[in-house]
């Protein structure tokens, strides 16, 4: 999502050396080294999607995404020079075919803790939120406020862990995830306040519609006829922590960039100098 901010936030005439444009990978260089300067981790990872449609959840749901239009062939062909710029700051990075990056971003996450290390998930994606355990912050890596596991449930008013049930309930515009059609926030913290869990409410259906909630009936009746669709929706967004990848805790460490790599892409670009001196003065918090 940084990258595609950066494509749409800088002019398409920034061009590298070779005609090319390239303003997607310079406006990603300096969220990179301001992220790196102003955190200066001592373990640190990036995802990158290359499932857009191909991942397991388009074989569960042909409709999952769908909304969502490709990347335009100028930026689409920049994803490969981010990563790479990613891999030269001396950030490990993940990428799937067949997992989507907030799966691999879970599985970091889940490794991570039980190695016994706090976590800091840096995303705009509400579904990463149910990542946040104790010790652990969710953060946009701009301007918004750090949320912890209480600062999640003030937000979305459900606990991390209740996130996917919250979403199989509303349904996600951006993920094109159903829901339960008819059911809105204020319902779905409702039942989750009382129930818990997506199961739990449907071993209780037969109590919702004595709910003190505004259409506790109607709520009822909703639930009963797009069972279905709730179940299909909680797997679509509950991550998966256990993707297929090397991820130990010595992998992730941050020991700075790779210096010859990365004057190596920065020349072949063109960067200036002062981004170029930024990012090799960042110093890994690890020797």
């Amino acid at each position: 999502m940084y990258i595609f901010r950066a494509y749409f936030s800088l002019p398409a005439s920034m061009v590298d050396t070779k005609g090319r444009p390239f303003n997607a990978v310079y406006g990603f260089g300096q969220f990179l080294c301001s992220l790196l300067e102003r955190e200066c981790p001592t373990h640190v990872a990036a995802a990158f999607d290359e499932s857009l449609t191909t991942s397991l959840r388009n074989q569960w749901y042909a409709d999952y995404k769908a909304n969502r239009e490709l990347p335009p062939r100028e930026l689409e062909e920049q994803f490969a020079q981010c990563k790479r710029l990613t891999r030269a700051m001396g950030v490990r990075t993940y990428a799937s075919g067949h997992y989507e990056a907030d799966d691999l971003i879970a599985t970091v996450a889940r490794r991570a803790r039980d190695a016994g290390m706090r976590t800091m998930i840096v995303s705009r994606d509400k579904d990463l939120a149910q990542l946040v355990g104790p010790g652990d912050r969710w953060w946009d890596g701009l301007d918004g406020p750090r949320l912890s596991a209480r600062g999640v449930k003030v937000r979305f008013g459900v606990a991390p862990a209740q996130i996917a049930d919250y979403l199989a309930l509303t349904g996600d515009a951006v993920d094109n995830i159903p829901g339960v059609p008819g059911i809105g926030p204020a319902a779905a913290r409702v039942l989750l306040g009382r129930y818990r869990t997506l199961e739990k409410i449907y071993d209780n259906l037969g109590r919702v519609a004595d709910l003190e909630v505004r259409g506790a009936r109607r709520i009822a009746e909703l639930l009963k006829r797009n069972r279905d669709a709730a179940f299909l929706s909680q797997r679509l967004a509950r991550l998966h922590t256990n993707s297929r990848l090397r991820c130990e805790p010595s992998d992730l460490v941050w020991r700075g960039p790779n210096r010859r790599s990365l004057l190596a892409l920065f020349r072949e670009l063109g960067i200036g100098a002062r981004l170029t001196q930024r990012c090799l003065a960042l110093r890994g918090s690890v020797a």
